[in-house]
């Protein structure tokens, strides 16, 4: 049964560290949340850890450097960790080969910033990388279907670097990698995908606090937040963490009342259909 809560407060204390979602919960991809900001001061003032566990198909420096553009202050978090990182470590232990064909924007040029692969025409490369669309103001997966159609004639392996399918930038509701990810593999590609909800970003989170703080955090000593139905909260239960689900980040339409609050009428509802049982939700992370 999830536990619906109004504060961080109310069970910061049961956990050593949290690894908190950026998009949706942090920030709304423009601006960050006050209470959001207030929230993860807190439970550092309070001993506890924050890794951000991000998505962001870019490298923790990049992301850091993003936040800092936005009004994110430092003292919010003690480590970063992208999907990004994430995939950059699947990349090099993959056998991908040395070209890939690049699929996103430029502002993932960060990803090559610390990384021997050559980008390359579609006919040239040994494998595709799909950071992002590479104008998501305005396109879809279906602007792909050449590429798609040509890169499964060529057997190349995709290799995607953000799983998320949709993200809410501001007021806008914008397609990811995943998504592209996802229409390749239902025409018959080869994918990989190392971040939310897939075990490579959890490990290197792991593996990164462990080297923060010189010692094992027992997993029931850690706390996974999100607002991503089927990256945050299913990659905290498929991993065996206890999750706190934001519901006022994607779901926010469906689950919110007027004054911000929880639906009851709702929300069992919406678990079901997704296939989702955290252990807490609460409204906004604050």
């Amino acid at each position: 049964m999830t536990e619906i809560i109004t504060s961080i407060v109310d069970v910061g204390d049961q956990y050593d560290a949290v690894l908190c979602d950026l998009w949706g919960c942090y920030h709304n991809g423009v601006t960050p949340y006050d209470k959001a900001i207030s929230a993860l001061r807190g439970y550092r003032a309070g001993g506890g850890i924050v890794a951000l566990l991000t998505n962001a198909p870019r490298p923790a420096f990049s992301t850091a450097r993003q936040l800092q553009r936005m009004g994110g202050p430092d003292d919010t978090h003690d480590l970063i960790v992208t999907s990004g990182d994430a995939t950059i470590e699947g990349i090099r232990t993959g056998n991908f080969g040395a070209k890939c064909h690049h699929i996103g924007p430029p502002r993932d040029d960060d990803l090559f910033a610390d990384f021997d692969i050559e980008r390359v025409p579609l006919e040239d490369a040994d494998f595709i990388l799909c950071s992002g669309l590479d104008d998501d103001s305005f396109e879809t997966p279906d602007h792909y279907a050449d590429r798609i159609r040509i890169g499964i004639a060529l057997s190349l392996p995709m290799v995607c670097a953000n799983p998320d399918v949709i993200v809410d930038r501001g007021t806008s509701r914008l397609y990811c990698a995943g998504a592209i990810a996802e229409s390749y593999a239902a025409a018959g590609g080869e994918t990989y995908l190392y971040g939310k909800p897939h075990a490579p970003i959890y490990a290197l989170a792991i593996a990164r606090l462990k080297t923060l703080t010189g010692r094992d955090i027992a997993k029931n000593r850690i706390l996974v937040i999100g607002d991503g139905p089927a990256t945050d909260i299913l990659g905290g239960m498929t991993h065996g963490y206890d999750s706190m689900f934001v519901a006022g980040g994607l779901a926010a339409e469906d689950l919110l009342d007027a004054d911000g609050l929880i639906r009851r009428d709702a929300f069992n509802p919406y678990l079901d259909a997704n296939g989702i049982r955290p252990t807490y939700a609460i409204p906004m992370l604050q």
